[in-house]
């Protein structure tokens, strides 16, 4: 069976409704931008060293989540629950800032293969959340999917600055 199915050559595409819409409408443009960050989390886990991390771990279990959020916003009647795995995010958030030096300063994105690759996740959760606030704005979204993914930034540049930290990679402070 072919991959191709050319029912999107005048650039539109399906919802799981089956309607059809604009491959520029703000819903498809949220649910590329998660699939984006997807692959750019799949290309952060192949930078880390440690493939059996917990990092590593939880990485493979956001792609889950993020699947389940892409459909969510291709079936906005779908109900979503992402409280647990928000309260997740917060616990080890906190358990790995409790390792790191203390931040008073922008840092630079950068440091090793694995913390430059999870910055680029960080930036890209942060365009995911502006084109998910866009289309909420408009349209209807589950609120714990605008709550995931605003945390997940914060998740992304802790799991940098600790990977960084446990790799030896200084981080480079933003001085104007």
């Amino acid at each position: 069976m072919p991959i191709y199915t050319r029912t999107g050559d005048k650039g539109q595409t399906g919802l799981f409704s089956g309607i059809r819409i604009s491959k520029a409408s703000l819903r498809i443009e949220a649910i590329g931008t998660v699939d984006e960050l997807n692959s750019v989390i799949g290309f952060a886990i192949s930078n880390i060293k440690n493939q059996r991390s917990n990092i590593t771990k939880e990485l493979v279990e956001i792609q889950r989540d993020l699947f389940t959020i892409g459909a969510a916003l291709a079936n906005p009647s779908q109900k979503i629950d992402l409280s647990k795995r928000i309260r997740e995010f917060e616990n080890l958030i906190d358990k790995m800032t409790k390792k790191l030096p203390p931040l008073f300063n922008f840092i630079l994105p950068g440091g090793g293969k694995a913390g430059s690759s999870l910055h680029l996740a960080r930036t890209v959760s942060r365009r995911a959340e502006r084109r998910i606030v866009s289309l909420s704005n408009k349209e209807k979204v589950a609120e714990d999917v605008l709550i995931y993914i605003n945390r997940l930034s914060d998740l992304f540049l802790t799991m940098s600055r600790f990977i960084n930290q446990k790799e030896n990679q200084k981080e480079t402070i933003w001085r104007p």
